[in-house]
């Protein structure tokens, strides 16, 4: 049996190391250890890719998207293996089936839905979605791994 949770930033703040402007992840509703996150990006039009993405029609760019359903993946694995405040570090490898549905735009909440594949020792693979008033944006695979920062 598993056990469920949910963060605040305070939370997410001690298991990322992101920051603003690339912290993509402001509040988890509910992780459920060793199998799934739920968490949202509250999207607004202060975002900085905005200016650039497009400026006569704002669009999170998908690659942020994925993004930040792997800082939700991370958090879930941080929060597994009891490794928040210890300076681990979670890696992004690789991203497979990426699909891109929906256009999300300032305003909305996006929803992250991330849960595990396969666990093999540091190496990790997920199953993430993200949706906006549960219409799915974007969904894809990815790979992780754990690790010590650089010296």
């Amino acid at each position: 049996m598993s056990d469920a949770k949910s963060l605040d930033i305070a939370g997410i703040l001690k298991a990322l190391p992101h920051r603003y402007p690339l912290l993509l992840v402001d509040r988890v509703v509910n992780i459920d250890l060793g199998e799934r996150i739920h968490a949202v990006k509250a999207v607004t039009f202060n975002e900085q890719f905005f200016q650039g993405h497009f400026p006569s029609r704002p669009i999170m760019p998908g690659v942020l998207q994925v993004e930040a359903m792997a800082q939700a993946a991370a958090i879930l694995g941080i929060e597994t293996l009891e490794l928040a405040g210890t300076g681990k570090l979670v890696y992004f490898m690789g991203i497979d089936g990426a699909k891109f549905r929906a256009p999300v735009e300032p305003g909305c909440l996006l929803d992250l839905r991330v849960e595990f594949i396969q666990k093999r020792s540091r190496v990790y693979k997920f199953g993430g979605s993200a949706s906006v008033e549960g219409k799915t944006t974007c969904e894809c695979e990815f790979t992780a791994m754990i690790a010590d920062p650089p010296a």
